[in-house]
């Protein structure tokens, strides 16, 4: 190779690392003004339709680019029937809970929550399905992660159990349907040969189908459109259930699952700074407070408070372990 070979080589490089972080840092932005569009979509919508054009748009969205592409899709039979399982637990139970709850409580508040992903995460995988052994220290992570949530409940002010604080529960339901949505790709989904594009259609597709089987129970109700509300579910649709999970695919390609799940550090910063820049939130001391507790768990949960040169090795079997035939593996959620 010539040293002209070599630097157009070089720059290449540069280019397509700049493309995965670019995508990286928009996936979390998109995902994390997900929160702020639900609440907007909410003022002129029910959850079940909120859930439902999302995931009909996404279906849209991802379905454009499976033709641009001509990607071919699965032929076994058991494989749809795994991804009809994950288009339950990964899409249209949690849309619908998050759809629900958000009625109740703030934007902010839900990405806080939605944060809780990779604690529900490990502990399916460890305890449910066993594709990982819990270390000492992951299950520290777990304890600290519940403690937590218990700060940001802040049982200490009374616990009334009206919607709000079962709202809050609807949340962690959901963020456990995340979990439990990953650790499952990791047990059944994990050597499907499926390319990211097609994973991520699939997935939302065959939600968006049971959606559309739903239609006369959840959506034949009255709605209430202006531009911005009109706006907001495109934008949930099309980007935050379309377009963010091919690039957050990408970057689970290039970076392995462990770098690319801290676009779950991102999305609840967005989510909270929105709810308060745009919607004029209130925040309670005790949410962000619980939140740092909940993201010191998710660090022990993740065993990644270790020395840097064992923490690189580790990273690298986890690059490896992002290849095509194991994309499903790093899946980061949703929002």
């Amino acid at each position: 190779m010539t040293q002209t070979d070599s630097a157009a080589a070089a720059r290449a490089s540069r280019r397509a690392q700049l493309s995965v972080a670019v995508g990286f840092v928009l996936t979390g932005i998109i995902w994390g003004s997900s929160f702020l569009f639900m609440k907007v979509a909410l003022g002129g919508l029910s959850p079940g339709q909120v859930a439902w054009s999302r995931l009909v748009l996404g279906a849209l969205a991802l379905g454009l680019f499976v033709l641009v592409r001509r990607d071919r899709l699965p032929r076994r039979l058991a494989v749809w029937g795994h991804m009809t399982v994950l288009a339950v637990s990964f899409c249209v139970v949690p849309f619908l809970l998050f759809s629900w709850a958000q009625q109740h409580v703030t934007s902010g508040l839900a990405s806080i929550y939605n944060a809780t992903t990779p604690i529900m995460t490990a502990v399916m995988a460890g305890l449910l399905f066993r594709v990982e052994r819990l270390k000492t220290v992951q299950i520290g992570g777990i304890v600290l992660g519940i403690l937590g949530v218990v700060v940001i409940i802040a049982p200490w002010q009374g616990l009334d159990f009206s919607q709000g604080l079962v709202a809050q529960f609807a949340i962690l339901g959901a963020t456990a349907c995340y979990g439990f949505s990953l650790a499952y790709m990791r047990r059944f989904v994990s050597d499907t040969g499926m390319s990211a594009l097609v994973f991520s259609f699939l997935n939302i597709g065959i939600a968006a189908a049971i959606m559309l089987l739903l239609t006369p129970v959840l959506v034949l109700t009255p709605v209430t459109l202006h531009p911005w509300i009109v706006a907001s579910i495109v934008l949930l649709g099309c980007l935050g259930t379309g377009v963010a999970y091919i690039w957050n695919q990408n970057t689970v390609r290039a970076w392995g699952p462990t770098r690319a799940s801290t676009v779950t550090y991102i999305t609840p910063l967005v989510g909270v700074l929105l709810g308060v820049i745009v919607l004029g939130e209130e925040l309670s001391w005790n949410e962000p407070v619980g939140a740092l507790v909940v993201f010191l768990g998710i660090l022990l949960a993740q065993d990644r408070l270790r020395p840097r040169a064992r923490l690189k090795t580790d990273e690298g079997a986890d690059a490896s372990a992002a290849a095509p035939p194991v994309v499903a593996s790093g899946v980061s959620r949703p929002r």
